[in-house]
């Protein structure tokens, strides 16, 4: 997948970009905030290259798009919906939250689970990562409110488990058992709330829940609520 800049209007790359609307270009260009190829700007319908752009005395954030890797914290909601209560969003750089297309998570964890989260403002990226084809393995460590029952490990890896309210089964995944209460769940699928149902189908309700790996990535150490940026091909492979 390409990751190249374009070529656009001098509006559109700073509006894009999440520095003001369109209609505010023209004071940031009238205030001599914004140069190109080293000299004041002085036309907002100019089609211009980020790179010769300099905003600020700065080179244009991120003109490419972002990628970030986040350990969300329990509480947050991954939604642009105020209404839902604070988000995962709230963490970022208010001009992040500002970009068009918007930084938005691949695929969500719910309120209440925490760990490895994906931000990225490449639609195709998001597509790409939560299409059921791909196939990419997710992990996450649950803990319960019972003792799991014999044989969860081969029932989950027989793909026969089908959900309540739902009439294809779950694909094959692994359960491996951590202690009596504690196990990590290995999924190729994105389902709403699929670890938690699949455990409440055999009566294990989840206490907590965490998701450790997304495909090759970890958390590594990554403090809760802290995010790293990654190369936008850092997942060309998967």
């Amino acid at each position: 997948m390409a990751h190249e800049t374009s070529v656009r209007r001098l509006d559109q790359l700073l509006a894009n970009l999440g520095y003001c609307s369109r209609s505010e270009a023209r004071t940031w260009i009238r205030q001599g905030r914004v140069t190109v190829g080293g000299r004041p700007a002085d036309d907002v319908a100019r089609k211009v290259a980020p790179e010769d752009v300099l905003i600020d005395g700065e080179p244009p954030d991120h003109p490419a798009g972002l990628l970030l890797l986040l350990h969300k914290p329990v509480g947050l909601v991954c939604s642009h919906d105020e209404r839902e209560g604070p988000s995962v969003y709230g963490l970022l750089p208010e001009r992040w939250r500002r970009r068009n297309p918007a930084v938005t998570s691949v695929g969500r964890l719910d309120k209440d689970t925490s760990g490895l989260l994906l931000l990225t403002d490449q639609s195709e990226l998001v597509h790409r990562l939560t299409s059921p084809r791909n196939k990419v393995l997710k992990v996450y460590r649950a803990t319960v409110d019972r003792d799991l029952p014999d044989g969860l490990p081969a029932l989950f890896a027989a793909g026969t488990l089908t959900l309540s309210g739902e009439d294809t089964p779950c694909a094959p995944a692994e359960l491996r058992p951590l202690g009596p209460r504690e196990a990590e769940v290995v999924l190729t699928e994105g389902r709403y709330h699929q670890v938690r149902r699949m455990l409440a189908s055999q009566g294990c309700e989840v206490l907590t829940l965490h998701r450790v790996s997304f495909g090759p990535l970890g958390l590594d150490g990554l403090p809760a609520g802290q995010w790293r940026e990654l190369p936008l091909d850092r997942l060309d492979r998967l």
